[in-house]
């Protein structure tokens, strides 16, 4: 479903004219597609901008994966550290991980481990807010996420939304993963359900009846009835036409061929489905590279279940790093055999650490100080392993990176200047990375 709406991921815590158009589920919020046009016009950037046309996917594990039983395994530390799993050597001389991950240990010169993550953070909601966005949590003020600067920077490409969220295992209870103080013209439009069933589809993106699409052209008539009595009334014609061209825009993008084939999971090949996993994560990957290709920039894949407080070796093991091994090489692979990884940046982490010693429900518990990231692709340099944490995986020693660290390096892979103002709604200014560079390993 094309979803538009600030929901929440349950964790360890706990008629105006403009009506008519509404897209789906757009209408929890108020905003309708031609709104989110008109103000995307007003802010675009002028053509031959200097701003470089890097994309990416971001893969969001909410919940807070292990770092010490996926990407910084301490094999040598007493066992109810270390845990139960053993390591495998990866095409990094002298770099191990999990022996659950053989797909990422297979393409680790083509990615980046980041052993030196300080999340700063152990509490869930804060942290979606902060390493979605690279600022810390305000009350008073909302920060927008990493694809809704880029919703606002770049616009429209090929007709397609500049920004999607799939699945909606992100907690907006401290504003996570929104557009903040840019607006709600700019958040994701999120889309539910599990791309692996075989019913997924996109709500009003796939107008199969003759009566569906008979009930839209009815909608768009009644609105254009509505627009030839307010032009009589209206005082500028530029407004007026710039208008229309907003509404035609909005009806084409539901009509479109491209967003329709974009979102149909079956024109892929079975070997290309099965080679991601028949899972949701998996097919959210193959979703994503698909949705990058026919002009979407900026993808949010939301994957939950990443609380493992109790039988924290069983759901790796079975269920969650299996998943993310499959669809997360699969991907990788996948962008760099079309040619597309240069120019997307594939991004994980989730909102923290877990703790060094394992809980006795044979769990992990929230930990701030240590965590573990992945990069790879968006121009940045490969096959590097920054930072170090201490033979307990308990804090950074070598090379820290903080989630503003992580957001200065994203922005920058996109060509979004770090240094870039903006204004609050009540003309407040407001700098997009204040605190945090890029991660110097990666950029040169």
């Amino acid at each position: 479903m094309l979803d538009f709406q600030t929901g929440s991921q349950i964790d360890c815590t706990g008629v105006s004219r403009r009506s008519f158009l509404r897209i789906g589920a757009l209408a929890s919020l108020g905003v309708t597609l031609p709104d989110y046009l008109r103000v995307r016009a007003e802010t675009a950037t002028p053509a031959g901008g200097t701003r470089r046309p890097k994309n990416c996917i971001l893969l969001w594990m909410q919940g807070g994966p292990s770092h010490i039983d996926t990407l910084d395994p301490k094999p040598d530390a007493p066992v109810e550290v270390r845990g139960e799993f053993s390591t495998i050597a990866t095409t990094l001389p002298g770099v191990r991980i999990s022996e659950h991950l053989p797909g990422i240990a297979r393409i680790a010169h083509d990615v980046n481990i980041i052993r030196g993550h300080d999340p700063k953070n152990g509490s869930h909601g804060v942290a979606d807010h902060l390493m979605l966005s690279g600022h810390k949590f305000n009350a008073s003020l909302a920060f927008p996420t990493f694809g809704s600067v880029v919703a606002k920077e770049r616009g429209f490409v090929n007709g397609m939304l500049p920004f999607v969220q799939l699945g909606k295992s992100i907690d907006r209870r401290f504003n996570g993963g929104i557009a903040g103080f840019l607006g709600d013209t700019y958040n994701p439009f999120e889309i539910g359900g599990d791309p692996s069933s075989p019913a997924f589809k996109v709500q009003d993106l796939s107008l199969v009846s003759e009566a569906e699409a008979v009930r839209l052209q009815r909608r768009v008539a009644m609105l254009q009835d509505l627009d030839r009595y307010q032009k009589a009334v209206e005082v500028s014609v530029d407004s007026v036409q710039a208008r229309d061209t907003f509404y035609e825009k909005a009806h084409g993008l539901v009509t479109s061929p491209i967003a329709k084939k974009a979102f149909d999971l079956s024109q892929e090949s079975l070997k290309t489905r099965e080679r991601y996993g028949r899972n949701s994560l998996g097919q959210s990957c193959l979703l994503a590279r698909r949705l990058i290709e026919s002009g979407v920039q900026f993808v949010t894949i939301a994957d939950g279940g990443w609380d493992t407080h109790t039988n924290n070796f069983k759901s790796l093991k079975d269920r969650l790093l299996p998943r993310l091994d499959t669809g997360y090489s699969a991907l990788i692979e996948d962008l760099k055999i079309r040619g597309m990884l240069d120019d997307t940046l594939v991004v994980w982490f989730g909102d923290f650490g877990r703790t060094p010693k394992v809980n006795p429900s044979a769990g992990r518990d929230h930990w701030a100080s240590a965590g573990v990231a992945l990069m790879a692709g968006g121009g940045l340099a490969s096959g590097q392993v920054v930072g170090k944490t201490n033979a307990l995986a308990e804090f950074v020693t070598d090379d820290p990176v903080s989630p503003q660290d992580l957001a200065a390096t994203i922005y920058h892979s996109l060509g979004i200047p770090l240094h870039t103002w903006y204004k609050t709604q009540d003309g407040r200014p407001i700098e997009l990375v204040p605190e945090g560079k890029p991660i110097r390993q990666l950029v040169g």
